[in-house]
């Protein structure tokens, strides 16, 4: 078995725990950081540092900005009254590479997940409960995955609005645009139907 010396191994270690990232990936990226130049090295290593010391979370809607509040609550041009929750701040680009959505946003920074323990404290919707309280919200639009987590997150935050003057919408679900109806689970297939619209 090879050994690295003492910092390479640490950095592998460390690129380890990125998603996705195995050992020999985590290998590759740390022999390339050492044969990059100090320029490029000490680059990376300010960017690390720059995304840690001057991001945090919107106020308004839990995104990860270096303003606050984020450049989508702040926007004159965004329906401020129109709100699509979402799981994670990058599930954001996701609703914005369809150009057609000019609302703002709210994240949870995860789902329901009772084996993990993630309950509905660990969520961060107190926000998003309390301006829909104050009447500054029209729509909630439910945009959480399709997964048993996701739909039990829906559930339960549809439940915690349905009290205040708020539509609560479910972003539809069913079979990609692409793909073949044959190779569809039932499941994605029941949805479809459900979400059918008159053509």
């Amino acid at each position: 078995m090879s050994r690295y010396a003492e910092p390479m191994a640490r950095l592998i270690e460390e690129l380890k725990k990125l998603p996705g990232v195995g050992t020999k990936s985590a290998q590759r990226y740390a022999f390339h950081i050492l044969r990059s130049s100090d320029d490029d090295a000490n680059a990376l290593a300010e960017a690390v540092r720059g995304l840690k010391a001057s991001l945090r979370l919107c106020s308004i809607c839990n995104n990860v900005t270096d303003i606050d509040p984020c450049a989508y609550c702040a926007s004159p041009t965004r329906n401020q009254r129109l709100v699509c929750v979402v799981e994670e701040p990058t599930n954001i680009a996701a609703v914005e590479r369809s150009q057609t959505y000019q609302g703002v946003y709210h994240v949870l920074h995860g789902t329901l997940s009772p084996l993990h323990g993630v309950g509905p404290d660990q969520l961060r919707a107190e926000t998003l409960v309390r301006r829909a309280e104050r009447g500054e919200v029209d729509e909630v639009i439910l945009a959480t995955s399709p997964t048993l987590e996701g739909e039990a997150t829906a559930d339960w935050l549809a439940g915690a609005l349905r009290n205040f003057p708020v539509r609560i919408t479910r972003i539809a679900t069913g079979v990609p645009a692409g793909s073949d109806i044959e190779y569809a689970d039932e499941v994605t297939m029941a949805r479809a139907l459900e979400g059918r619209r008159t053509f």
